[in-house]
């Protein structure tokens, strides 16, 4: 068991800096794909469909948050493992203090696909942003009654994402310094090909 095994390498979080040439695109893991988008897509529509519909208030609230608990515990117990070789958990210990455990799979033989990848990452983040969305309309159009059950997807799914995040770059990282140096890097860049090509 690793803590922290990312702390002293600067990661890219889409693995877009990655060596293309040695990740395929295809998907090794279509099962894993498919329930990691599943069960998230399926909640936004029951949210989206329930108001349209006319189906009781009730059940659509307990088949939203069955969904949502199903897709938080796919992704953080089997999608981040097969699809990107992360995994995070709480470890409480004997005194009762928690403990934060990120973990992230070094070895390059078992590496994802840059398929894979893209759909575990652009899930992870899209469909919080989508709650996030549904909170302020909840909020604005005064539906009360549904602000539990949104407030609850946005803490399933960012609970994910932030642990995700955690896991690839590090448990110490700083996020803020993590995003100026991507930002700084791309700059670079960028004023370096225009450069070459003056």
């Amino acid at each position: 068991m690793k803590l922290d095994s990312n702390d002293d390498e600067d990661v890219a979080l889409f693995d877009a800096e990655e060596d293309s040439a040695t990740r395929k695109n295809k998907i090794k893991h279509p099962v894993a794909s498919f329930f990691h988008l599943f069960f998230r897509v399926t909640a936004i529509l029951v949210y989206l469909l329930c108001g349209s519909v006319g189906g009781s208030f009730i059940a659509c609230m307990v088949t939203i948050i069955l969904l949502l608990s199903c897709d938080f515990w796919t992704v953080k117990n089997i999608t981040g493992r097969l699809m990107v070789g992360l995994r995070w958990w709480n470890q409480v210990d004997d005194d009762g203090k928690n403990h934060w455990v990120f973990e992230s799979r070094k070895s390059s033989a078992s590496r994802s696909s840059n398929a894979e990848s893209r759909i575990f990452w652009l899930g992870l983040i899209i469909c919080p942003v989508v709650w996030v969305i549904f909170a302020f309309f909840t909020l604005v159009s005064f539906k009360i009654r549904w602000l539990a059950v949104v407030i609850l997807g946005v803490v399933l799914q960012g609970a994910n994402l932030y642990g995700y995040v955690r896991c690839k770059v590090g448990a110490r990282t700083n996020l803020k310094n993590m995003a100026t140096n991507y930002f700084g890097r791309q700059f670079l860049k960028q004023a370096f090909t225009k450069q070459e090509e003056s």
